[in-house]
């Protein structure tokens, strides 16, 4: 369960039970703050719009709501007003998705009254958004102390500019490790990039994941744990993918998962056999930064491509989707459930074009060609994307470049799920 952030002073709350909201009430722990928002029901499509503009409040530093709690504003108490709970957590999400402009994605956490009626509260977790400010209604919001407020010119003009200067240091760390491309001057392949940096992490926060006895077997366990199900069933099979990385390495701030030819020092390591130019690292950092590497974005197929250089882009996709897990479930393991900034970024693409296989070619546009050499694009997420949407992530990383490539409708459900 993910604890409340009431203030400095109270950083970290977790009621599980109505006995631990009723002891926050008689404690002074439920007031409205800046953090903190308190409602006693949601009745009517009016209370959607509220809610709405709540949510959009709360997404530019987090904070939580908490359902099921009623205001006596005469004499400024609070006190349990349990609601039925059937339905009310879709209820809410559907809200933050649909209303608010961009959408939010939410953590809902139910704790049933102890009637043991169906009814009870909803504890609503609101991450710090990188895509704040959110508009509702044609307006953005904020929140001050105690309530929410519409936002002036001068301050979504000063959010927007922060998100970008979040943007622009991920794509200078992005430039960091195209710069580092351990085999920037062996052979033809297209290389794929991935970066992973914690917003607000530790300096120590994988440590526990990176060092010590059996690190490698730990960080093999991590990715996986990536291949899921759902994963497998709407991700393309290719090679090399993060399970080829079985080779464990001491890195610069942390350790690394590679496959055979990159050794020690990150060097390349040919063996004069077929794939020798196919290379794949994924690197966890102490920090919680992760970083991945693949040499294999495109390949010559032969003569079903003209013997031209085909790029993978389904390698792009499923290489992310995979990351992503790989991500959520590092996040998870660290107690860390802030915000992230991502980026990924491509090279080697000028004039080539994607490799179709055996696809109809009704797609329009298959046969165009790249005309940039490298690609880069950054975003932000929170935990809760992580956790619903992470396939809208993929969309915003890659979707630049598979439209340019004419293949964004191919990867509907990785891109969606």
């Amino acid at each position: 369960m993910t604890s409340i952030y009431l203030s400095s002073t109270n950083p970290r709350w977790i009621p599980k039970t109505e006995g631990d909201l009723s002891a926050g009430i008689a404690s002074g722990l439920m007031e409205e703050t800046h953090y903190l928002d308190l409602k006693e029901a949601l009745a009517g499509k009016a209370d959607n719009r509220e809610l709405a503009r709540d949510l959009a409040s709360f997404a530019i530093d987090g904070g939580t709501l908490i359902i099921g709690i009623s205001e006596d504003k005469t004499n400024r108490t609070f006190a349990l007003a349990p609601q039925p709970l059937k339905g009310l957590p879709e209820k809410v999400e559907q809200v933050a998705r649909s209303i608010a402009d961009p959408p939010l994605n939410v953590l809902t956490e139910p704790i049933d009254a102890s009637a043991n009626d169906g009814t009870g509260y909803l504890i609503v977790h609101i991450p710090a958004s990188p895509a704040a400010p959110h508009m509702v209604d044609g307006r953005y919001y904020g929140r001050g102390d105690k309530t929410k407020h519409q936002l002036s010119d001068p301050e979504v003009i000063r959010l927007h500019l922060q998100r970008k200067v979040t943007e622009t240091d991920a794509l200078a760390l992005l430039q960091q490790e195209i710069n580092q491309d351990p085999l920037s001057e062996y052979g033809e392949q297209s290389h794929f990039f991935l970066l992973a940096q914690p917003t607000a992490g530790r300096s120590d926060m994988l440590l526990d994941l990176t060092n010590g006895a059996n690190w490698r077997h730990r960080l093999a366990e991590v990715v996986n744990q990536a291949y899921t199900t759902e994963l497998n069933g709407i991700l393309t099979q290719f090679t090399p993918n993060l399970s080829d990385a079985t080779q464990g390495h001491r890195r610069a701030g942390g350790a690394a998962l590679s496959s055979h030819n990159l050794t020690d020092g990150r060097r390349h390591q040919p063996t004069g056999r077929w794939g020798d130019e196919d290379a794949i690292e994924v690197q966890f950092l102490e920090d919680g930064g992760l970083r991945l590497y693949s040499s294999r974005l495109s390949d010559n197929p032969g003569e079903s491509n003209g013997g031209e250089q085909a790029l993978f882009d389904a390698a792009a996709v499923g290489l992310t989707r995979r990351m992503l897990e790989v991500i959520r479930l590092t996040a998870e393991q660290a107690g860390y459930f802030g915000n992230w900034s991502l980026a990924v970024g491509a090279t080697r693409l000028q004039g080539r074009r994607r490799y179709a296989g055996g696809e109809a070619r009704a797609f329009a546009g298959l046969s165009a060609r790249y005309t940039q050499d490298t690609y880069q694009q950054a975003t932000g997420a929170t935990w809760a994307d992580l956790n619903t949407t992470p396939g809208a992530i993929t969309g915003r990383l890659l979707g630049p470049l598979l439209r340019s490539l004419g293949s964004q409708d191919v990867f509907t459900k990785a891109l969606t799920g």
